[in-house]
């Protein structure tokens, strides 16, 4: 019996010291990018933490299993989340839809943080500076210096004219 709990936990540190090593190694090939490619500071440090949650994540999961955590449970845990994940993505004005909406304006949007914008509405448009984009919200600086935030799903739902920051 002790030595089944000692190969356990042999294991599970093995697990853990692999997944160090390969957030290490994901990390140092992440700055390689950056400087071929020229992408943004900020844009690997998200990427890095999201690579990281993903790996620490899988490593819970099989420590989990490891341990004798029964897969049923496990299934039930995940796909909650899952369809929690899934409301977020289709609801319209709420904190989940804003994390979300966050997560496609960094990955998938054509502005970057630096470029200028204007957010095209019906009375008036806002027009500035990216300076941050956010979970929730998206700071912008306007030619007079101020600081707006607007939530990031206003963002993704509103017309937007943009003007690339120079290479």
């Amino acid at each position: 019996m002790t030595d089944l709990f000692g190969i356990k936990i042999i294991w599970s540190l093995g697990f853990i010291l692999f997944a160090i090593l390969i957030r290490i190694i994901i990390i140092n090939s992440l700055k390689k990018i950056q400087t071929k490619f020229g992408f943004q500071k900020s844009r690997i440090l998200v990427t890095n933490k999201i690579i990281t949650i993903l790996i620490y994540s899988t490593i819970i999961v099989l420590i989990a299993f490891l341990w004798g955590v029964d897969q049923k449970q496990l299934l039930v845990y995940i796909s909650s989340f899952l369809t929690v994940l899934g409301i977020a993505f289709f609801a319209q004005w709420s904190i989940l839809s804003n994390i979300t909406a966050g997560l496609i304006l960094f990955i998938n949007y054509p502005v970057k943080i630096g470029d200028t914008i204007t957010v095209l509405e019906k009375d008036n448009n806002v027009t500035g500076q990216i300076k941050d984009i956010g979970a929730f919200f998206i700071t912008l600086k306007t030619p007079e210096k101020e600081l707006i935030t607007m939530p990031n799903s206003v963002i993704l739902q509103k017309n937007i004219k943009y003007f690339p920051q120079p290479d």
